[in-house]
């Protein structure tokens, strides 16, 4: 094991500034996965499980869904919620019980709302709700993905630790090429935050600039202009 006195943040800006990895890169047609931009997770002033790491995150996720709708590419939002006997949060759901534990994110309540600053459009955009880390699991996401004929997945929201890493894991393992915009994924603490964008984009995904992201949507719009 090698051994470091730098910070999660100076390993991920080594890893980033010293391009060795070949990256997967962009395919043909891409689905935008917006996991969980909902205000358990990103409302700070009203609950203490949300977090923020760039105050323009859902900013830019507005941008990328506009450029998937004008190619007409998929736009997926995903959110979590429970029954009120948490039944479906399985042993996930079993570790605390408290009003800000993950189970306790019941539908119909506040937490389990998505953000009002994501534009999402109803009737045209897919939203799905999930129990699970993964976007991917017991979600109808893959079979959306071979209805589009997709082959790159682009993911953003939260955690980066966990359900952005769980997602672009299982994306990658499903033979999608994945992408990360790093100021379109957050987490609770820079220290998992990094260090996870750092094993992803070692391992997973090709993690960039979403500026890298939404210049690829504006090349692929003027080709088929």
């Amino acid at each position: 094991m090698i051994k470091s006195d730098k910070t999660a943040r100076e390993i991920f800006e080594d890893v980033m500034a010293n391009p060795q990895r070949v990256p997967f890169g962009f395919g043909n047609k891409a689905v935008l996965v917006n996991v969980d931009p909902q205000k358990a997770y990103t409302r700070t002033d009203l609950f203490k499980t949300a977090y923020e790491t760039d105050p323009r995150q859902l900013e830019y996720v507005n941008q990328l869904s506009r450029g998937f709708r004008q190619l007409n590419w998929p736009v997926v939002w995903t959110h979590v919620a429970f029954l009120d006997s948490a039944e479906d949060a399985g042993v996930w759901g079993t570790r605390t019980d408290t009003p800000d534990s993950l189970q306790n994110i019941k539908y119909g309540s506040e937490r389990a709302e998505f953000d009002e600053r994501a534009e999402i459009e109803h009737g045209r955009d897919v939203v799905y709700t999930k129990r699970m880390p993964s976007a991917f699991f017991e979600t109808p996401l893959q079979s959306l993905l071979v209805w589009h004929q997709v082959d790159t997945v682009i993911v953003t929201g939260g955690s980066t630790s966990g359900c952005i890493r769980a997602t672009a894991v299982e994306s990658l393992s499903r033979g999608y090429r994945t992408i990360v915009p790093i100021e379109c994924v957050a987490d609770k603490h820079e220290s998992y935050h990094y260090a996870n964008l750092t094993d992803l984009h070692l391992k997973y995904a090709d993690v960039m600039p979403v500026a890298d992201v939404l210049a690829w949507l504006e090349s692929r719009a003027a080709d088929k202009a």
